[in-house]
């Protein structure tokens, strides 16, 4: 697969942003996945959809003080407390409707890191950013047929490759439109609306985007703001050139704890109560809680996850995802001990006495669970091993403070491997543009477009971090890159 010049990258960014104010480090070549690689992401994808559903039947059976096992009594309020806390009445008794039993979010997007063992689940995202830009880089790096122009025209499809980029345009944006469309089989070409908040702005060109790139197509398919829909009767409409068009489907590209700020909120869920409107992801906090993984780790729900999962899909979780605690300050008695790490080198009876933790000890992150405005981007995450003493306390005492309405998680810290990638030196002083191997440090995420029992791979974006950054996530020293499937992986130690 050849390399992209730096200037015909440069052009096509600059041509169609996909991100609002955000620039990153161009980078010549996708990132290279091995065939090995990509059959464990598809059985991660599988995985994590069945995560999914047995979540679901925890939480539901859990409410409902049903047993949770076949041959053995095992209930847990606690659970509900914990998915539930700080949620409004009215956004529970939706999510536990019976109307939406089996409601799951469309798309499933895991953050993996790579270790020296290999890939570490750290969260699983089902309101995730990336899809438009990961299908325009698919097709940016995959070229078109003639080559993709210099003005970043990259409205044609791209053909096969002998290192073919992994799931290609086609995949995500055919994928991702086909899950939703889904919702409504009954509609031959149902009118879907993505609709981005004000918190979520940012992500707003990237959906743009996708919705042309499907009207191209004939699809019905509208990127709008909430404050575009409107009510007539029981149903929800936006105005197309002066004309009131009804939608059926809904792409929520907002967080729940943003609702008071959604002006058509009630209407939406009159709609959705009326069988008018389909809404995905569902409205179900539980389903976007951070402090899932960590029930997934408790010790008193192991056998529930061994019945409700298959055997593949357990053991390839608890292979993948770090050990995590749920940061309750409830109280103990004076003779128990925390299910958790050491700090000082001995057993917590207190989370407030991670405190004393020594540097060597807090390899572990603090974040909070969700339904918070610092839930996601990275913006509530303490990483102890890299914070002085006096932060690291402070990170601890918000999360007890914070846990009356929001959880905080505990997660051992996984310390992604050194791996090196062509990264561009931009041109200075007349100069041109050259691409050499940096060191740095890689989070992969794949996307899964889930329809029915199936999570079908469709795409991965990969974000190259510089080698000091412990924590990765989107940010302006980082390059952004889709994924090839490659017989040789080039990344190298």
């Amino acid at each position: 697969m050849p390399d992209l010049a730096y200037e015909h990258i440069q052009s096509a960014l600059a041509a169609q942003p996909l991100f609002e104010a955000k620039t990153w480090q161009l980078s010549p070549a996708a990132w290279p996945l091995t065939p090995e690689q990509v059959a464990q992401l598809e059985q991660i994808g599988a995985a994590c959809l069945e995560f999914h559903q047995a979540l679901e039947t925890l939480y539901l059976r859990a409410a409902a003080g049903k047993n949770l096992l076949r041959n053995k009594p095992l209930t847990a309020p606690w659970v509900v407390d914990y998915l539930d806390r700080g949620k409004p009445a009215a956004l529970l008794a939706h999510a536990r409707d019976p109307r939406n039993r089996g409601a799951l979010p469309t798309v499933l997007r895991p953050d993996l890191l790579l270790t020296d063992e290999g890939f570490v689940l750290t969260e699983l995202d089902s309101v995730p950013g990336g899809i438009g830009l990961t299908a325009f880089l698919n097709r940016l790096y995959a070229g078109t047929a003639g080559g993709p122009s210099a003005s970043g025209d990259l409205a044609n499809g791209a053909p096969a490759l002998p290192e073919a980029i992994l799931g290609a345009d086609d995949a995500m944006i055919g994928g991702f439109y086909a899950a939703l469309a889904a919702l409504r089989p009954a509609e031959r070409n149902p009118l879907i609306a993505l609709v981005v908040s004000e918190e979520a702005a940012t992500y707003r060109p990237e959906m743009e985007w996708l919705a042309q790139q499907l009207q191209l197509q004939g699809k019905r398919v509208f990127c709008l703001r909430p404050e575009d829909l409107f009510p007539l009767e029981n149903a929800l409409f936006f105005d197309v050139e002066g004309n009131p068009e009804k939608i059926d489907i809904i792409y929520r590209f907002f967080e729940l704890f943003d609702l008071p700020n959604i002006p058509a909120q009630e209407f939406i869920f009159k709609a959705w109560a009326e069988d008018e409107v389909a809404i995905t992801p569902p409205m179900r906090p539980f389903q976007e809680e951070k402090l899932a993984l960590a029930l997934f780790h408790h010790h008193l729900l192991q056998e529930f996850w061994k019945e409700a999962l298959s055997g593949r899909a357990y053991k390839l979780l608890r292979s993948l995802v770090p050990h995590s605690w749920i940061m309750d300050p409830a109280p103990l008695p004076p003779g128990a001990v925390l299910d958790g790490p050491r700090a000082g080198g001995r057993s917590l009876n207190d989370w407030r006495d991670l405190v004393h933790a020594s540097q060597k000890e807090r390899e572990l992150i603090i974040k909070i669970s969700g339904y918070h405005e610092t839930a996601w981007g990275a913006r509530s995450v303490v990483l102890g091993s890299d914070c002085s003493r006096e932060e690291w306390q402070a990170g601890v005492e918000t999360a007890m403070a914070d846990a009356p309405r929001n959880l905080h998680v505990l997660q051992a810290y996984r310390k992604p491997r050194r791996v090196q990638h062509p990264v561009y030196d931009p041109p200075h002083d007349g100069a041109p543009a050259v691409a050499t191997p940096k060191a740095g440090r890689l989070r992969l995420c794949p996307y899964y477009f889930v329809t029915g029992d199936e999570a079908r791979l469709s795409g991965a974006l990969a974000t190259f971090c510089p080698p000091d950054k412990k924590i990765i996530h989107g940010m302006q020293d980082a390059a952004l890159l889709p994924a090839r499937v490659s017989s040789l992986n080039g990344a190298c130690a």
